[in-house]
């Protein structure tokens, strides 16, 4: 152990940044840190998110819905600018206590209803719609095995290994090769299972695909935090070729653009208020 290795206190308590990339929205309390009201818009079910993977797991849902014609399903999609703070918000606090996107506000009853954490939205809307969430009771548990499989191992892969390999202050060997080993354990769990299975529930495609694909599929791609190469994630072939079919479908595609900020700009739609804002967006609408 080197002479200068950290002591944690007696008594932790928050008197500087933590560093790194996020250090600027890091903070040890809840609740909102200015006053701001959600806009609405004219569809009974109003998204406020971000096109993270956690954010695409619901504009996935909502676009799949829409394709199978659920008509019921339009949305309208905010920006939540989580850089900014947005999230901090009075009107989103009010909506998501947690300050996370997405949330999920429904219109639709007499009363509206707030939904937040994006594996409890893709459970709504599944038993709304009475879709992407198998009957048959074997099919439907493992579909629910799979999706909360993600809500528990998704942090490891993003809080974890994205963290300390992409955006930590400094490079830390021990947080590295633990995460490292993680995350490579997880696609290993994935890969096996999908060597005998089409979609995670079987042969049929659900909230489960739809949870997961975001997260591994852009891993299982080099997507996320430049690491392809170091993961070897090439080798996990049956994630890839899960990925590969997924990543096809068009409410997918369509999905992934919905507020996302980044990339080529030909792939994002910060906002997203009727069908037909995916074939008439601009430069001029991205940039605004």
């Amino acid at each position: 152990m080197s002479d200068d290795a950290y002591t944690p206190p007696k008594v932790w308590q928050w008197n500087k940044e933590s560093g790194g990339r996020f250090a600027n929205i890091n903070r040890p309390i809840a609740g909102p840190t200015h006053d701001k009201e959600l806009p609405i818009g004219k569809h009974p079910l109003q998204l406020y998110s971000l096109g993270t993977p956690n954010g695409q797991k619901v504009t996935v849902m909502l676009e799949e819905l829409l394709a199978l014609g659920h008509k019921g399903a339009e949305y309208d999609a905010w920006l939540i600018e989580i850089g900014k703070g947005d999230q901090f918000g009075s009107g989103f606090v009010a909506i998501n206590p947690n300050s996370k996107i997405p949330a999920l506000v429904d219109r639709s009853g007499k009363t509206q209803r707030r939904v937040f954490e994006s594996g409890s939205i893709l459970l709504y809307l599944a038993e709304k719609f009475g879709a992407f969430l198998p009957t048959d009771p074997d099919k439907r548990t493992e579909a629910l095995n799979w999706l909360f499989w993600q809500m528990g191992s998704a942090p490891y892969l993003g809080g974890g290994f994205g963290h300390f390999y992409a955006y930590a202050p400094e490079k830390i060997e021990y947080a590295i090769d633990r995460f490292t080993m993680e995350t490579k354990r997880q696609l290993d769990v994935l890969d096996r299972h999908l060597k005998d299975h089409e979609y995670f529930a079987g042969d049929e495609y659900s909230i489960a695909d739809m949870a997961i694909w975001p997260w591994y599929g852009a891993l299982a791609k080099g997507l996320l935090y430049g690491s392809g190469e170091f993961l070897d994630v090439q080798s996990y072939k049956h994630v890839n070729r899960w990925t590969d079919a997924v990543a096809a479908r068009p409410a997918v595609k369509r999905g992934r653009m919905v507020n996302r900020v980044s990339g080529d700009p030909k792939s994002q739609l910060r906002e997203r208020h009727d069908a037909s804002d995916f074939e008439t967006k601009t430069q001029d609408k991205l940039e605004k």
